[in-house]
This record gives structure tokens, sequence and C-alpha cells, in this order.
């Protein structure tokens, strides 16, 4: 048993499985950052100072100064500014993958080409089977074909 889970660990599309979700949690981190502490800053600023993850309602029909304020205090809330951070960091993410996707596809060879199975009759160019000796659509004798 133990040996069947060695191979399993090692064939290389497993391997290659962990290594993609480590370095993927970690680029999630790193756009996560970068969605949150980079891009929308300057938008909430063009928007008039808004802070997008600081954007709720409070469900309670209390008024809360900020989301923090709201959990603290128990009130329920929906936390929409959070919810579109979250939607343009899986954009991004989702654009980058795209990215990648399209670059590894650039590098892989093209599927060879699948031989021909048919051949057309040179009397009434119906698609018959190569070995055919005589057509079934039009009866004539192929050339090649002994009578």
């Amino acid at each position: 048993m133990f040996k069947d889970f060695k191979q399993f660990i090692m064939r290389g599309n497993v391997l290659d499985l962990a290594v993609a979700v480590i370095i993927g949690a970690a680029f999630g981190k790193i756009v996560t950052s970068f969605v949150s502490d980079v891009l929308m800053p300057p938008i909430g600023l063009v928007l008039g100072k808004v802070d997008f993850s600081n954007l709720f309602i409070d469900l309670s029909g209390q008024q809360h100064a900020s989301v923090a304020a709201a959990k603290a205090a128990g009130a329920a809330t929906i936390n929409y500014g959070v919810f579109l951070n979250t939607v343009v960091d899986f954009l991004i993410v989702a654009f980058f993958i795209f990215l990648v996707v399209k670059q590894a596809d650039r590098f892989k060879k093209p599927a060879p080409a699948a031989a021909p199975t048919t051949k057309d009759c040179p009397f009434c160019f119906t698609a018959i089977p190569i070995p055919a000796t005589r057509c079934p659509h039009c009866t004539s004798q192929l050339a090649g074909a002994k009578p």
C-alpha cells in the first residue's frame, strides 16, 4: 500500500498540481493585497473618497460608523464593499490565469491530423471507406479493384 501511495504521489501531474496550488495561493495573496491596497484606494478617491471595504448595509436599523463598529455591536450587515473587492480580486486572477493558459497554448504542439478513413468515389463523389472496391452508392467498380 505504501508503494502504491508513493507511486501515486510521485506522478508528474500530482506534483504539478501541488506546486500549482501553492503558487496559486501565494499569487492570490498578492492579488488581494494589490486590489485592497493599491487598486481600490485610487478608485475610491475618484468616486468621492469612498473606502470600498467599508461599504455596508446595516440590517439592524442602527447607524454604525464602520463595518468593524457594526460587527463589534453584533449588528447584522451586508458588506457589499468587501464583495466588490472580492469580485475585482477574482477578475484579476481570472485574467492572469487566462493569459498564462493562452501563452502555454502557444507552446503546445498541434495534435497530429488523423489519417483519413474515407475517400470519394470518382464516379458519384460519395464518401466511401478507403478499402472499398465497389461504390455502395453507384455500384461502380473502383480503380485498383480486382474484377
